[in-house]
């Protein structure tokens, strides 16, 4: 008992100490991952899948791009997965088990180590936004700073910005203020500056998973200039 009571003392500690900005950021992301379902229900699931609908646009409104892809994730014992589509008649998976990332289109494998660490990184992106808002929570080598209440989509929003370090890009989360799920994000990299807004959201079991979700290219004030991506996410399975 005593054991468990200094262990709590050194966590409040260890909580105090951080900068008011930040334990505001990090309370408010406790109140958003109980809002998509809690805690126990995303550290519960041992598999997740969905399909991801994606739809790229220019600044004319021309469709770029359209990719329809089945996205399967093993959580445990530790992170592997699958994302396969097609295009053009042509079958395409990344897989990775865990240690090695591999990719085939039909039924040749690309071996090129560069195209791998990028596809990698798509399947590591791909499980990061889904598995929202907890990973930002999880994130190692980030700076949380709560920004306050602002306007964004016509809504009140509470603001979290997640900093990664000098040249890299930089986050903002936004959720509501009413039911603190995430009404959206904002990142500005190096050439533009985009903002995603989650118009729906897809229930499964317990928890809340990103629906539909828009993306637009933004100025440095957040004003819209054009749609560039219409995302939906459906058919979840848990287990």
């Amino acid at each position: 008992m005593r054991v468990t009571s200094y262990m709590l003392l050194l966590l409040i500690t260890f909580f105090a100490c951080k900068p008011k900005e930040e334990r505001e950021a990090i309370d408010l992301l406790g109140k958003a991952i109980e809002a998509h379902g809690g805690e126990k229900a995303f550290e519960d699931m041992s598999e997740i899948q969905f399909r991801k609908w994606t739809q790229l646009l220019d600044e004319n409104g021309d469709v770029e791009s359209e990719t329809d892809q089945l996205i399967q994730f093993q959580l445990k014992p530790s992170l592997t997965g699958k994302i396969s589509w097609e295009k053009d008649s042509i079958k395409h998976v990344i897989e990775f088990d865990g240690e090695q990332t591999s990719y085939k289109m039909g039924e040749n494998s690309v071996q090129n180590s560069g195209f791998l660490q990028a596809k990698r990184k798509e399947f590591d992106a791909a499980y990061y936004v889904v598995m929202q808002p907890l990973m930002l929570l999880q994130e190692e080598n980030v700076k949380l700073v709560y920004e306050g209440v602002r306007t964004v989509f016509e809504k009140e929003v509470q603001v979290i910005r997640a900093e990664y370090g000098p040249d890299e890009d930089v986050w903002w989360y936004y959720f509501d203020s009413k039911t603190n799920l995430m009404a959206g994000n904002e990142v500005q990299l190096k050439d533009h500056r985009s903002q995603i807004e989650n118009l729906s959201f897809s229930q499964a079991g317990n928890l809340k998973f990103y629906g539909q979700r828009e993306s637009y290219r933004v100025d440095e004030n957040g004003n819209r200039k054009f749609l560039r991506a219409i995302y939906s996410y459906s058919d979840f399975q848990l287990k």
